[in-house]
């Protein structure tokens, strides 16, 4: 029997308009209310939109943001993070710089960024947060990510690039066409090696979970647990990782997912 169902954020939970629909809602609902744990599985930090969705899905469980990078519970703000290479960021703060590339730097709770403009604002507004420019230096708190800005054609560019010590999980969001977002975190440190770590929190079986998602990003996720699902506007790499496919976000596939995780 399933016993936890993760769930990607852009382009899984929500579509295109970087909404989810009620009847999304409901279904998830429904599956937790038969008492399967619910996790958000996202790239995204665990403050704005995603923390909303996460005490939505399940008030008072774990959820991976970050990619991995932070493990919270949100309701008692526990945290199992993985720190960033203290080392490897002023080389990726200088590159930012010399290249004119958005480098985002990230902490639990807050974030800085490099270099102010429509991508830095647009993200803001895709995370639910107000607009503040601030510099990463600025930041008190353990930094846990990095993640780099850029046009769809600059990807290829950046990823030729040395991160040593850093594993890169390159994704994409409807809400934002033409843009890539490349997260990078500590070695060995992603959205499959946080669901195994949520799982052993409820005492769960890899077996016994089911990964919902739709980027090159989960497919660490994807291949690690019993129940691999790609969304029908998912990448070729997804899709390769995944055992089952269903619709696309804007027509309601997470529904599909959710009502085969009730079969399983």
């Amino acid at each position: 029997m399933l016993g936890m169902i993760c769930v990607d954020v852009d382009g899984t939970l929500i579509g295109t308009d970087n909404r989810v629909r009620d009847d999304v809602w409901a279904a998830l609902a429904a599956a937790r209310a038969q008492g399967l744990r619910l996790v958000l599985c996202s790239g995204r930090p665990a403050f704005g939109n995603a923390l909303g969705y996460a005490q939505r899905l399940d008030p008072d469980g774990w959820h991976v943001f970050q990619n991995g990078a932070s493990i919270v519970r949100v309701d008692q703000g526990v945290s199992l993070s993985e720190p960033f290479p203290a080392e490897v960021l002023p080389e990726l703060i200088a590159r930012a710089h010399a290249t004119g590339w958005l480098l985002e730097v990230y902490t639990d709770t807050e974030y800085g960024f490099t270099h102010p403009g429509p991508y830095a604002e647009a993200h803001a507004a895709l995370l639910g947060l107000p607009y503040v420019v601030r510099g990463p230096e600025t930041l008190a708190g353990t930094v846990v990510r990095v993640q780099w800005v850029v046009p769809r054609s600059e990807e290829a560019a950046v990823l030729a690039e040395p991160h040593p010590g850093l594993d890169l999980h390159p994704s994409l969001s409807p809400a934002m066409p033409g843009v890539s977002f490349i997260s990078a975190t500590r070695a060995g440190t992603s959205k499959g090696s946080a669901v195994a770590r949520v799982a052993a929190e409820y005492g769960l079986g890899l077996d016994r979970v089911m990964m919902v998602g739709d980027a090159e990003n989960d497919v660490s996720a994807l291949r690690v647990v019993g129940h691999p699902v790609a969304m029908g506007n998912a990448d070729a790499a997804a899709r390769a990782a995944a055992r089952y496919q269903v619709g696309h976000v804007d027509a309601g596939g997470l529904i599909e997912a959710v009502e085969l995780g009730l079969r399983l």
